[in-house]
Protein backbone atom coordinates (compact mmCIF):
# COMPACT_ATOMS: atom_id res chain seq x y z
CA UNK A 1 0.00 0.00 0.00
CA UNK A 2 1.37 3.67 -0.97
CA UNK A 3 2.02 6.24 1.18
CA UNK A 4 1.02 8.70 -0.99
CA UNK A 5 -1.68 10.40 -1.26
CA UNK A 6 -1.64 12.55 -4.30
CA UNK A 7 0.21 11.11 -7.52
CA UNK A 8 0.51 13.27 -10.37
CA UNK A 9 1.88 12.58 -13.42
CA UNK A 10 2.64 14.35 -16.69
CA UNK A 11 -0.30 16.53 -16.36
CA UNK A 12 -0.93 18.74 -19.06
CA UNK A 13 -4.11 21.14 -19.00
CA UNK A 14 -4.72 23.29 -22.48
CA UNK A 15 -7.31 25.49 -22.71
CA UNK A 16 -9.46 27.13 -25.75
CA UNK A 17 -9.12 31.21 -25.95
CA UNK A 18 -10.73 31.69 -29.14
CA UNK A 19 -8.52 30.36 -31.82
CA UNK A 20 -5.71 30.54 -29.02
CA UNK A 21 -4.72 27.44 -26.98
CA UNK A 22 -3.45 28.32 -23.18
CA UNK A 23 -1.05 25.85 -22.06
CA UNK A 24 -1.61 26.22 -18.61
CA UNK A 25 0.02 22.96 -16.94
CA UNK A 26 3.14 21.36 -19.78
CA UNK A 27 3.53 17.90 -18.20
CA UNK A 28 3.81 18.44 -14.22
CA UNK A 29 4.41 15.67 -11.93
CA UNK A 30 3.95 16.06 -8.46
CA UNK A 31 3.65 13.41 -5.33
CA UNK A 32 2.75 14.06 -2.02
CA UNK A 33 2.86 11.96 1.06
CA UNK A 34 0.32 11.21 3.40
CA UNK A 35 0.60 13.97 6.42
CA UNK A 36 2.91 16.06 4.58
CA UNK A 37 2.73 19.90 4.54
CA UNK A 38 3.34 21.30 1.25
CA UNK A 39 3.71 24.87 0.00
CA UNK A 40 3.09 25.84 -3.83
CA UNK A 41 4.43 28.71 -4.66
CA UNK A 42 4.78 30.50 -8.11
CA UNK A 43 4.23 33.84 -9.94
CA UNK A 44 0.94 34.97 -11.15
CA UNK A 45 -0.24 32.49 -14.34
CA UNK A 46 2.18 29.56 -13.54
CA UNK A 47 -0.41 27.25 -13.22
CA UNK A 48 -0.82 27.12 -9.57
CA UNK A 49 -4.72 27.55 -9.44
CA UNK A 50 -4.93 24.77 -12.43
CA UNK A 51 -2.71 22.43 -10.23
CA UNK A 52 -5.18 23.21 -7.26
CA UNK A 53 -8.06 22.59 -9.49
CA UNK A 54 -6.19 19.51 -10.67
CA UNK A 55 -5.21 18.15 -7.27
CA UNK A 56 -8.53 19.21 -5.74
CA UNK A 57 -10.96 17.53 -8.47
CA UNK A 58 -12.06 20.74 -9.41
CA UNK A 59 -11.26 19.59 -12.76
CA UNK A 60 -9.50 16.82 -15.10
CA UNK A 61 -6.42 17.19 -16.89
CA UNK A 62 -6.32 17.23 -20.30
CA UNK A 63 -3.88 14.37 -20.50
CA UNK A 64 -2.25 12.56 -17.79
CA UNK A 65 -2.59 10.81 -14.66
CA UNK A 66 -3.54 11.71 -11.15
CA UNK A 67 -4.28 9.37 -8.24
CA UNK A 68 -6.35 10.42 -5.09
CA UNK A 69 -5.26 7.24 -2.27
CA UNK A 70 -4.61 5.28 -5.34
CA UNK A 71 -8.28 6.21 -6.78
CA UNK A 72 -7.82 6.94 -10.74
CA UNK A 73 -9.27 10.28 -11.02
CA UNK A 74 -8.52 11.70 -13.88
CA UNK A 75 -10.96 9.92 -16.25
CA UNK A 76 -13.84 10.14 -13.73
CA UNK A 77 -16.64 11.46 -14.72
CA UNK A 78 -18.57 14.67 -13.21
CA UNK A 79 -20.59 13.14 -10.66
CA UNK A 80 -17.64 10.36 -10.09
CA UNK A 81 -15.33 14.06 -9.19
CA UNK A 82 -18.10 15.39 -7.26
CA UNK A 83 -18.32 12.20 -4.83
CA UNK A 84 -14.59 11.87 -4.42
CA UNK A 85 -14.32 15.78 -3.63
CA UNK A 86 -16.97 15.81 -1.03
CA UNK A 87 -14.90 12.95 0.61
CA UNK A 88 -11.45 13.48 0.45
CA UNK A 89 -10.94 17.32 -0.19
CA UNK A 90 -11.64 19.86 2.60
CA UNK A 91 -11.08 23.22 0.69
CA UNK A 92 -10.21 26.69 2.09
CA UNK A 93 -10.06 29.48 0.12
CA UNK A 94 -8.66 33.21 0.87
CA UNK A 95 -12.34 35.01 0.25
CA UNK A 96 -13.84 32.22 2.81
CA UNK A 97 -16.76 31.80 0.25
CA UNK A 98 -19.12 31.47 2.93
CA UNK A 99 -23.12 31.91 2.25
CA UNK A 100 -23.76 35.31 3.54
CA UNK A 101 -27.18 34.37 4.87
CA UNK A 102 -26.52 31.33 6.68
CA UNK A 103 -25.32 30.40 10.46
CA UNK A 104 -21.62 29.47 11.29
CA UNK A 105 -23.32 26.37 11.86
CA UNK A 106 -25.74 25.73 8.38
CA UNK A 107 -22.15 26.72 6.87
CA UNK A 108 -20.35 24.03 8.28
CA UNK A 109 -23.07 21.36 7.65
CA UNK A 110 -23.00 21.87 3.60
CA UNK A 111 -20.85 19.24 2.67
CA UNK A 112 -22.36 16.94 4.91
CA UNK A 113 -25.65 17.37 3.11
CA UNK A 114 -24.11 15.91 0.22
CA UNK A 115 -23.19 12.74 2.00
CA UNK A 116 -26.28 10.62 3.57
CA UNK A 117 -25.84 12.21 7.30
CA UNK A 118 -28.93 13.17 8.76
CA UNK A 119 -30.19 16.20 9.95
CA UNK A 120 -29.16 15.45 13.76
CA UNK A 121 -26.22 14.03 13.05
CA UNK A 122 -25.08 16.70 10.80
CA UNK A 123 -25.81 19.00 13.56
CA UNK A 124 -23.96 17.08 15.93
CA UNK A 125 -20.75 16.67 13.24
CA UNK A 126 -20.83 20.22 12.52
CA UNK A 127 -20.78 21.99 16.08
CA UNK A 128 -17.90 19.59 17.13
CA UNK A 129 -16.18 20.81 14.29
CA UNK A 130 -16.81 24.76 14.81
CA UNK A 131 -15.47 23.91 18.54
CA UNK A 132 -12.53 22.37 17.34
CA UNK A 133 -11.32 25.36 15.46
CA UNK A 134 -12.29 27.72 18.85
CA UNK A 135 -15.77 28.98 17.46
CA UNK A 136 -17.97 27.25 20.24
CA UNK A 137 -19.93 30.65 21.14
CA UNK A 138 -20.01 32.08 17.58
CA UNK A 139 -22.39 29.35 16.13
CA UNK A 140 -25.23 31.18 15.48
CA UNK A 141 -23.68 33.81 13.85
CA UNK A 142 -23.79 34.82 10.33
CA UNK A 143 -20.18 35.94 7.93
CA UNK A 144 -21.28 39.83 8.69
CA UNK A 145 -21.30 39.22 12.56
CA UNK A 146 -17.72 37.82 12.61
CA UNK A 147 -14.48 39.20 12.10
CA UNK A 148 -12.32 38.03 8.84
CA UNK A 149 -10.35 35.52 10.93
CA UNK A 150 -13.98 34.15 12.48
CA UNK A 151 -15.17 33.61 8.94
CA UNK A 152 -11.61 31.68 7.78
CA UNK A 153 -12.38 29.39 11.18
CA UNK A 154 -15.59 29.03 9.98
CA UNK A 155 -14.44 28.36 6.25
CA UNK A 156 -11.77 25.33 7.94
CA UNK A 157 -14.47 23.96 10.43
CA UNK A 158 -16.55 23.31 7.06
CA UNK A 159 -13.32 21.98 5.05
CA UNK A 160 -12.76 19.50 8.34
CA UNK A 161 -16.59 18.16 8.11
CA UNK A 162 -15.98 15.34 6.46
CA UNK A 163 -12.68 14.58 7.76
CA UNK A 164 -10.90 14.45 4.39
CA UNK A 165 -7.63 13.14 3.40
CA UNK A 166 -6.30 16.26 2.01
CA UNK A 167 -7.09 20.05 3.03
CA UNK A 168 -6.24 22.49 -0.08
CA UNK A 169 -5.81 25.98 1.39
CA UNK A 170 -5.53 28.89 -1.59
CA UNK A 171 -3.90 31.86 0.02
CA UNK A 172 -5.59 31.37 3.56
CA UNK A 173 -4.12 34.43 5.15
CA UNK A 174 -4.43 36.41 2.12
CA UNK A 175 -7.44 38.76 3.33
CA UNK A 176 -6.45 38.50 6.92
CA UNK A 177 -4.29 41.06 9.61
CA UNK A 178 -0.77 39.24 10.24
CA UNK A 179 -2.01 38.34 13.80
CA UNK A 180 -5.09 36.63 12.40
CA UNK A 181 -2.77 35.27 9.82
CA UNK A 182 -1.07 33.83 12.19
CA UNK A 183 -3.52 32.09 14.19
CA UNK A 184 -5.27 30.85 10.89
CA UNK A 185 -1.81 29.44 10.19
CA UNK A 186 -0.83 28.07 13.25
CA UNK A 187 -4.55 26.51 13.62
CA UNK A 188 -3.89 24.73 10.40
CA UNK A 189 -0.70 23.34 11.29
CA UNK A 190 -2.18 21.37 14.37
CA UNK A 191 -5.08 20.41 12.13
CA UNK A 192 -2.59 18.52 10.33
CA UNK A 193 -0.55 17.24 13.49
CA UNK A 194 -3.80 16.04 14.89
CA UNK A 195 -5.59 14.49 12.75
CA UNK A 196 -2.74 13.67 10.29
CA UNK A 197 -4.40 15.40 6.82
CA UNK A 198 -2.19 16.22 4.20
CA UNK A 199 -1.95 19.75 3.74
CA UNK A 200 -1.43 21.65 0.96
CA UNK A 201 -0.93 25.57 0.62
CA UNK A 202 -1.20 27.88 -1.86
CA UNK A 203 0.96 31.03 -1.04
CA UNK A 204 2.93 34.24 -2.36
CA UNK A 205 3.97 34.60 1.45
CA UNK A 206 7.58 33.44 1.90
CA UNK A 207 7.05 33.22 5.73
CA UNK A 208 3.94 31.31 5.63
CA UNK A 209 6.21 28.81 3.15
CA UNK A 210 8.71 28.50 5.89
CA UNK A 211 5.84 27.02 8.25
CA UNK A 212 6.04 23.92 5.66
CA UNK A 213 7.58 20.71 5.23
CA UNK A 214 8.25 21.02 1.74
CA UNK A 215 8.18 23.66 -1.08
CA UNK A 216 7.03 23.59 -4.44
CA UNK A 217 8.21 26.16 -6.63
CA UNK A 218 5.86 26.38 -10.10
CA UNK A 219 6.82 28.59 -13.55
CA UNK A 220 5.03 28.28 -17.04
CA UNK A 221 3.24 24.85 -16.01
CA UNK A 222 6.22 22.95 -14.55
CA UNK A 223 8.12 22.05 -11.32
CA UNK A 224 10.84 23.80 -11.25
CA UNK A 225 12.14 23.33 -7.90
CA UNK A 226 11.70 21.54 -5.05
CA UNK A 227 12.72 22.39 -1.22
CA UNK A 228 12.67 21.33 1.94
Amino acid sequence: MSDLVVDARDLKKVYQMGEVEVHALRGLSIQIKQGEVIAIMGPSGSGKSTLMNMLGCLDRPTSGEYYLEGEAVSQMSDNQLADIRNRKVGFVFQSFNLLPRSTALTNVELPLRYSRSNGHDRQKIAREALVSVGLEDRISHRPNELSGGQQQRVAIARAIVNQPSIIMADEPTGNLDTTSGEEIMELLLNLNKERGATLIIVTHDPEIAQLTQRVVQILDGCVVEQES
